[in-house]
This record gives C-alpha cells, sequence and structure tokens, in this order.
C-alpha cells in the first residue's frame, strides 16, 4: 500500500475571498474563481520569511485598486499583510483578457493551428503576469513560479469584468 507524502507546512490550506470587497460576480465568474481557488490550494508554496507556522489561509480584500493578501495562521493570526497594487497589472490584465476572449471565440471557429498561436500568446501573457507576481510578493513571501501562476489566474479571476 502507497502513502501520500505529507504535505509541507509552507503552503497555504485555504483561500478566503472578503465578500464586503469583492462581492460574489455572475455564475461563470464565481466558478472561474472557485476553479483558480481550488487549483491554488490543491498545489502550491507559500512560506512566509522567517516563520514556520504554516499551512496558511490567505484572506484577500480589495481596496481601490489595491488587492490585501492578509496571510494567517491556522490558529487566525496574522502572519504576514501584504498590499498589492494592482496598477501595474492593468495592461497586462487587458491584454490577457483580450487575447482569452479570442482565444474562446477562435475555439469555436478557428483552425488548430489558429487555435495554438491564440493560445501560445494567452500563455505567455500568463507568465508574464505570473512573474509581476512573484516580483511584487518577492521579500514579502516566498512562492514557486506554479504557485505564481496560480496567484495570477486568481486575481485575473478576481478582476474580470463581465
Amino acid at each position: 500500500m502507497s502513502r501520500k507524502p505529507a504535505k509541507s507546512r509552507n503552503r497555504l490550506a485555504g483561500v478566503v475571498l472578503d465578500e464586503a470587497t469583492i462581492p460574489r460576480g455572475a455564475a461563470d465568474v464565481d466558478h472561474e474563481r472557485a476553479v483558480a481557488i481550488f487549483d491554488l490550494i490543491e498545489e502550491n508554496a507559500f512560506a512566509v520569511p522567517g516563520r514556520d507556522d504554516g499551512p496558511y489561509t490567505l484572506m484577500i480584500s480589495q481596496e481601490e485598486s489595491k488587492l490585501t493578501f492578509d496571510v494567517r495562521t491556522a490558529g487566525g493570526e496574522l502572519a504576514a499583510s501584504i498590499v498589492v497594487s494592482m496598477t501595474p497589472f492593468r495592461p497586462l490584465l487587458k491584454d490577457y483578457f483580450l487575447v482569452c476572449e479570442t482565444y474562446y471565440s477562435a475555439i469555436r471557429t478557428a483552425s488548430p493551428r489558429q487555435i495554438e498561436a491564440i493560445d501560445r500568446e494567452r500563455t505567455t501573457l500568463h507568465n508574464e503576469g505570473a512573474d509581476l507576481m512573484a516580483q511584487r510578493l518577492a521579500g514579502k513571501v516566498e512562492i514557486d513560479q506554479a504557485t505564481a501562476r496560480r496567484l495570477f489566474a486568481l486575481v485575473s479571476a478576481l478582476r474580470w469584468r463581465v
């Protein structure tokens, strides 16, 4: 019988959106948010420098063009509070959403070659968003590239306008 290896303490075990500042959206928007949260919790590497009291819960709230990431221990203690300005993300998110819309339209009518080209552009923009996320969080939390990608996917889902 095989056993799963124990999960690291340096991870997120939960993500909570502050409903007062990040209201629920249309059903498809809420679904995208739920999928992004599930993916992030399912597999991530997330550590708070100088601490070893994870796993953590990430509580996200929004005020104007800033997201606040409150990182809490299992006991509810605040381990870190990080304010991330969304201003640097705006041009990237605008391009990303445009390419995503193009991709979703293309999968109905375009050739496989066209769809692949659009998907490569979408992946490139997603990677740029992950890099920017990692830069904005550098020195505050330690994350790997895959976690940065999942965080960018979540931020994208939070910022999606229908």
